[in-house]
């Protein structure tokens, strides 16, 4: 079942690279009692995803902050080390953005955000999409149509329905 607006996110453990090594994040101890944005993509470091959607939530950090978003964090089906590399990467992480990784895809699949294109060598990946979750449920979700565009998904396309 794919998740909707109205939807409360499932308990998920996801994984942040820090001083002492990978570490698991409660994604309920995140959301709890606060306004969050998470967006997904379908991998770090490939061409849209690098290049247009984290960019967007880059140059619209302060426009989500003003609109009472505590944190706006990305989640892909990598590991926490490519994570942390990405953050670093394309200036996410002095951002602000927190990276997570969902290592096994469990969060993903819990909300059936899964796919697969192994044309592509994308195996059990994300689907690229964008939410706003207030106190644990989902009050908007931009989901795109293809794993190539970055249009409603975009911190752009996300602030246009807030």
């Amino acid at each position: 079942m794919t998740i909707s607006k109205g939807d409360r996110l499932p308990a998920s453990t996801l994984v942040q690279l820090g001083a002492e090594g990978p570490a698991p994040v409660a994604l309920a101890d995140k959301l709890a009692g606060r306004k969050v944005v998470v967006f997904a993509v379908p991998g770090a470091f490939t061409p849209t995803c690098h290049s247009a959607h984290v960019p967007s939530f880059i140059r619209t950090k302060d426009q989500f902050t003003a609109k009472g978003v505590d944190e706006i964090i990305c989640v892909s089906v990598n590991d926490p080390f490519v994570m942390k590399a990405w953050g670093e990467a394309t200036g996410a992480t002095e951002a602000g953005i927190t990276m997570l990784a969902d290592s096994e895809s469990a969060f993903t699949k819990a909300i059936g955000m899964d796919f697969e294109a192994p044309p592509a060598g994308l195996i059990a990946r994300s689907k690229r999409y964008a939410m706003l979750v207030e106190d644990g449920v989902v009050t908007q979700l931009n989901e795109e149509e293809s794993p190539g565009a970055c249009e409603i998904s975009a911190g752009e396309g996300l602030l246009d329905v807030m």
